[in-house]
């Protein structure tokens, strides 16, 4: 009896993008050599359906045996079983450390644990991501979680050092680590037109100012939990709000800076003790850990209710919502000087975030509630 075998050599590992891109998606493989047929791929290069079938398989395998190293990318770069040149190494991390923005969302600020993990099914019905894809994102989530969760210096530099990520992703990974350290409630319906960027925003700003790290680098969980005197000091902002001269200083001086600048000035300046008041209620409840968690639902439902139009309509720049947003970044400079430390000066994003679509949540973290 024989038996056909189809043997594939060489040196340098092949790795073919497209198929890496359906790996990763979680196809099968015959979905996957459903979806190359379909893309005209047998009418490109002349090859049989057979052949097709085989290289595909033949990639999956490849990729099967690649993901235990991927899950700890510094050995991907140090085994000498597989020749990858450099650059493709890259792409394999860079990609299966990607994530789906769909998904992110579902559960930023989530516990990453197996409670979590059962609610997959749910969400890959939800986005239409396939399973297997849910299940490889979350995993990733937990990984970079759990290997850095006890490190000090900074959370951006230990995500790239420990998983080469590029800047960008390494920030966002960044972000998904401190909202499940902080448990920020991000799930509730007022807050779904806002995206996985402006929350990724809101993180950086609050990693730089309001976290440990921000008043001592040399403290462990540096970037991953909140300064607690800093939020306490925070009431001492009522001083803008209970003071009548005081706030009457600051309206001139926040109406001065602004004035020519915002097409709905006038509503601002009409509404600005309750835009300030607002603000500042949110600011002197972060002492207790419920209002911590519930930071973007507050700002969004008190910000909110003051403002003539909703927070989703139209771009921040030219709604009262963006009026807040305004005001709260001049209210930095009238605010008391409550932090006795330089906080770590920021480096420059890399993010291009579309605020068209952002409220309050994400300005106010430009506000004196940071820089105070």
């Amino acid at each position: 009896m024989t038996s056909e075998l189809d043997i594939f050599v060489g040196n340098t590992t092949l790795i073919d993008e497209d198929v890496y891109r359906l790996w990763l998606d979680g196809y099968s493989v015959g979905d996957a050599v459903a979806l190359r047929v379909r893309s005209g791929i047998l009418e490109q290069t002349g090859a049989t359906a057979a052949v097709l079938q085989s290289d595909t398989m033949d990639h999956y395998r490849t990729f099967h045996m690649l993901e235990r190293l991927l899950h700890a990318p510094p050995k991907l770069l140090h085994q000498l079983i597989y020749q990858i040149p450099p650059s493709r190494q890259a792409l394999l991390i860079e990609r299966y450390y990607a994530f789906d923005e769909a998904f992110v969302r579902e559960v930023l600020g989530k516990k990453l644990s197996k409670g979590t993990k059962k609610d997959l099914d749910d969400i890959s019905t939800k986005t239409g991501i396939t399973l297997k894809s849910c299940r490889r994102q979350f995993d990733n989530f937990k990984r970079v979680f759990k290997v850095v969760e006890e490190m000090r210096g900074s959370l951006v530099d230990n995500v790239q050092q420990h998983f080469l990520l590029s800047d960008r992703l390494a920030r966002d990974y960044a972000a998904i680590v401190f909202f499940a350290n902080n448990r920020f409630e991000t799930g509730k319906k007022k807050l779904q037109y806002l995206s996985f960027g402006d929350f990724a925003f809101c993180a950086e700003l609050m990693i730089q100012n309001w976290t440990l790290g921000a008043v001592d680098s040399q403290v462990d969980d540096m970037d991953m939990d909140l300064d607690k005197e800093f939020l306490q000091d925070l009431k001492e902002l009522k001083v803008l709000v209970a003071d009548k001269d005081l706030l009457d200083l600051h309206k001139s001086l926040v109406c001065t800076a602004l004035r020519g600048k915002l097409g709905v000035f006038s509503e601002m300046e009409a509404n600005f003790k309750n835009l300030s008041r607002g603000l500042v209620n949110v600011a002197t409840k972060l002492t207790h850990n419920k209002d911590v968690r519930d930071l973007f639902v507050d700002l969004v439902e008190k910000e909110s209710s003051q403002s003539c139009e909703a927070p989703s309509c139209c771009a921040p720049s030219v709604t009262p919502d963006g009026c807040l947003h305004r005001m709260a970044d001049e209210q930095s400079r009238f605010a008391p000087k409550i932090r006795t430390h330089e906080p770590r000066p920021p480096k420059p994003s890399r993010r291009n975030f579309n605020h068209s679509a952002t409220g309050p949540a994400p300005y106010f973290f430009h506000s004196g509630f940071i820089e105070v």
